[in-house]
């Protein structure tokens, strides 16, 4: 794109801006997913992890414009055969599913996270980031699924019509932060979603329980709900080990996740997001990359961690085996083993 091109197209952005400013303030005068008691993460309009807001979509613009190393996906990224879990577990055993998606069989609970079988990471079926390789597990080879817990509305996190499918085979019930829960039912009343604050616990069973934690991200499924539903992060309490799953986390300082640590851990295992990083002035903010991923799993005090959001949808512009390869680099220089944090793919599974 040519200079003039580009500061043409950086003036009409000005323009949008100052007017869809003004538009979006009108358009969120109310919480359309959320309505409920100031907080220290809510002002009655949008939620916050406590920092700045400091990217938008000037800076969305600057990254798509601007001259810039991108690593296409391949179309095709071949990945393990795929799994075929058993009908229950008595211990723990975690399957990839792709991108953000996992099944847990723990104490005889099955339990889908973010699970996503849609082609797209999109709002749209014909555009938007596109599967490269099939889910984990396929869809008719889930066993039935008692809990889904969703970890914010992203479209590669929360797929609306694998929801639907889910509630029409299994009825399974639904669990999320704030605002999310108003989102699927628009889509379904019927199926069963409840919504939760920071730091509810919630039992899943007589053996299985979660807390919903903060974690450094953000939500929208459109241009004018930026942060009107809460995101979160998962601590699982199990009979065979307590664990911690993220679905999109920024690293920040390190602070929220050394404070968790100290709360929650030490941890059997934590899943944790490597992938979606580059460029680092943008994604930052909200996805960590390798090297702050083996900090976070250090912070957590996790005997090992999983790594995943990566390998399915591209959605910054590193490369597909990118991820994988700094995260092996992030754990020489740590002097830490190979094994005790391992980049997932579809099918491939972890037990206790």
């Amino acid at each position: 794109m040519n200079r003039r091109k580009l500061l043409s197209l950086l003036g009409i952005t000005a323009l949008i801006g100052s007017t869809g400013a003004a538009f979006a303030a009108f358009a969120r005068s109310r919480n359309p997913y959320y309505q409920g008691p100031v907080s220290d993460h809510f002002d009655g309009l949008l939620f916050s992890d406590g920092r700045p807001v400091t990217k938008g979509l000037r800076d969305v613009l600057r990254w798509q414009t601007s001259k810039r190393e991108r690593e296409a996906f391949p179309k095709h990224y071949p990945a393990p055969p795929q799994d075929k879990p058993p009908e229950r577990v008595e211990g723990l055993r975690i399957v990839h599913l792709g991108h953000a998606s996992f099944l847990y069989q723990m104490a005889g609970l099955n339990v889908l996270v973010d699970p996503v079988y849609a082609e797209r990471a999109s709002p749209f079926s014909f555009i938007g980031p596109r599967r490269v390789n099939a889910p984990g597990v396929a869809f008719e080879d889930l066993p039935k699924i008692d809990v889904v817990l969703v970890t914010h509305n992203h479209y590669d996190h929360l797929d609306l019509a694998t929801l639907e499918a889910l509630h029409r085979r299994d009825q399974p019930r639904m669990i999320m932060p704030l605002g999310n829960d108003t989102i699927i039912r628009a889509r379904n009343p019927a199926i069963r979603a409840e919504a939760h604050d920071w730091s509810d616990r919630v039992a899943l069973s007589d053996d299985v329980a979660i807390t919903l934690v903060p974690t450094y991200h953000w939500s929208a499924r459109g241009a004018l709900d930026r942060r009107m539903a809460l995101w979160t992060s998962f601590v699982i309490e199990t009979p065979a080990a307590k664990l911690f799953h993220i679905g999109d986390s920024g690293y920040h300082d390190g602070s929220l996740y050394e404070r968790l640590g100290a709360e929650h851990g030490p941890f059997r295992l934590a899943v944790l997001p490597i992938g979606a990083y580059e460029p680092r002035w943008f994604m930052g903010d909200n996805h960590m990359n390798p090297e702050e991923a083996v900090k976070v799993m250090l912070a957590l005090r996790a005997e090992a961690a999983l790594g995943h959001h990566w390998g399915t949808f591209q959605l910054t512009d590193e490369g597909i085996e990118r991820p994988p390869e700094a995260l092996k680099l992030a754990l020489a220089e740590a002097g830490l083993p190979a094994e005790r944090f391992r980049p997932m793919q579809p099918g491939l599974s972890w037990e206790v």
